[in-house]
């Protein structure tokens, strides 16, 4: 265990340059010379947490094992790291503020004027290194959302300019910026980067490394100049190109030696060669696939990809499992009605009701998962997906004709998805009690979900309020739909299935967290390996 070392990744001249990627390949880099990493991110919005941020705002809200709402590039640091983050790994200016001023009220700052410096910047940089002072990476990655110049990421900036002077050579800032591609005069332009790193020291920052993003090659004239213009030594300005997938970021990286010039400015050895040949083997099977097969997802914010994000990664990983490219034909489930169903669905080899929350486009869900259903289309429902499945088969098969979820109609005479009873007093949005992992019992080794997991005790992800109601269990057995997975502490469903149809699977938790590239979830794996016979 050396002593721990901490690299900030800011972003300048754009936002959605791929800081999350750029920190999340240069620890996979990391990890596989033989360091223990972990990545945080700091997001300068004033929300406590995106867990009640529309996905238009801010795409997915990804849920940890503990049960913490966070960023959407947590994701990327698992799916990358194969390792589970934590709360400790998310922190807003929310979160920072709140912290702060339960202090003042509470009078730990003994009367004293509460200010920006020091009181918000001591706060930041205890979160930044709990990570560390907990003894279990050698290295933490810490991604400063927005962009730099931005009035939000203030107090972040001045806290990395604190924590430099500070810590010395064991902390190092690499600064990602755009470097644009102008056709009319067929020319690279550096200025932006100038600019961008010139508003950084302005701040009292001095970027070590530069990753440049970029349409083009970067030349080493272009190189040259940059190192010039912002004290950063040549060998230390890297070239990040555009690539078809974001998984072959960490060999480009690895080609740029990115992390060679991390581990050198670090004064860490280079302990052992690069291991990603089990990476390389998912790469040649992502760019090589025998297969095709083409997925509906239906959902409701599908205009905006970045809300569906680790479902579309848990099926590029399931594909490379099966040999296969995925074609995703997104679906807006207010397009779906009684007339358009066929025409939308026919010609699919398999169906995802995504999750979601609320009564719109709920209608076009539950048309879907019957059109699943009965045309023998293999079938996955997570979380509102499993509830929208339930539903149509209570109307469909038990001629239960008003069944509804109490979600969207508090008034139903049927009420075949309920509110948790726990949930029942619960007004603060923030205080939803299904959040994390959850043990499943798994009834049958004769189930599909069997045949997925090939084990009996198995551990999920939720994110919701409303739950199967037990009440109507029997009814649904006797018809033809199993509760196959239990939870064994309270009973409550977990997962549901249609063991005469090909593949009808409804679960509750969310599986699409789990999945990372070496670990593709076998439930997304199985749903492929269906839709492909």
């Amino acid at each position: 265990m050396v002593e721990t070392r901490y690299i900030f990744v800011t972003g300048g001249v754009t936002s959605s340059l791929g800081k999350g990627i750029i920190a999340s390949s240069l620890a996979k880099l990391l990890q596989s010379r033989g360091y223990s990493v972990t990545i945080q991110k700091l997001d300068p919005y004033i929300n406590v947490d995106p867990g009640t941020l529309n996905p238009y705002e801010h795409g997915e809200c990804y849920v940890t094992e503990d049960g913490a709402e966070t960023d959407l590039d947590l994701g990327h640091y698992e799916r990358f790291l194969n390792i589970p983050t934590s709360q400790a790994n998310n922190v807003t200016t929310g979160k920072i503020y709140q912290a702060v001023i339960s202090k003042e009220r509470r009078g730990d700052y003994q009367g004293k004027t509460v200010q920006i410096i020091p009181h918000i910047t001591d706060e930041i940089k205890r979160r930044i290194k709990i990570l560390g002072s907990r003894g279990k990476c050698d290295i933490v990655i810490t991604e400063i959302g927005g962009t730099v110049g931005d009035i939000e990421s203030l107090p972040y900036i001045e806290t990395v300019r604190q924590l430099k002077w500070e810590l010395g050579a064991k902390a190092l800032v690499i600064h990602l910026t755009l470097v644009p591609y102008l056709s009319a005069s067929g020319e690279l332009k550096t200025k932006p980067t100038q600019h961008s790193v010139k508003q950084l020291l302005e701040n009292g920052v001095q970027p070590d490394v530069l990753v440049l993003r970029t349409e083009h090659h970067i030349d080493e004239n272009i190189r040259a100049k940059v190192a010039l213009f912002t004290n950063v030594s040549i060998d230390a300005v890297v070239q990040s190109i555009d690539v078809p997938s974001i998984y072959e970021v960490p060999l480009k990286m690895m080609e740029e030696k990115l992390d060679l010039t991390v581990l050198r400015k670090l004064d860490l050895p280079v302990r052992e060669s690069a291991d990603l040949e089990l990476w390389k083997q998912f790469l040649f099977r992502l760019k090589n696939p025998e297969f095709s097969v083409d997925i509906a997802l239906v959902g409701k914010y599908v205009e905006l990809h970045d809300s569906y994000k680790s479902i579309c990664e848990a099926l590029i990983h399931a594909g490379a499992a099966n040999n296969s490219k995925v074609n995703v034909k997104w679906i807006h489930s207010e397009s779906i009605n009684a007339t358009t169903v066929e025409k939308k669905l026919r010609n699919v080899d398999g169906i995802l009701v995504a999750p979601g929350f609320g009564h719109r486009g709920i209608k076009g869900k539950i048309l879907a998962a019957r059109f699943a259903r009965e045309n023998n289309i293999p079938y996955f429902g997570i979380c509102l997906g499993m509830q929208v499945a339930v539903i149509e088969f209570a109307r469909n098969i038990l001629g239960l004709e008003d069944a509804d979820s109490t979600e969207i109609n508090p008034g139903t005479p049927h009420p075949v998805i309920d509110l948790m009873e726990q949930q029942k007093e619960v007004t603060d949005f923030g205080g939803t009690m299904r959040l994390g992992s959850y043990d499943c019992r798994l009834i049958s080794r004769k189930s599909k979900v069997f045949g997925a997991y090939n084990k009996l005790s198995i551990t999920e992800r939720h994110r919701h309020r409303f739950e199967f109601n037990n009440a109507y269990l029997s009814r649904f057995e006797s018809a033809g739909m199993k509760a196959v997975g239990i939870n064994p502490d309270t009973d409550l469903v977990e997962i549901m299935e249609i063991p005469a149809h090909k593949w009808f699977v409804g679960v509750q938790f969310h599986p699409e967290y789990r999945s990372t590239v070496l670990n593709p979830h076998p439930l997304f794996v199985n749903f492929i390996k269906n839709a492909l016979l």
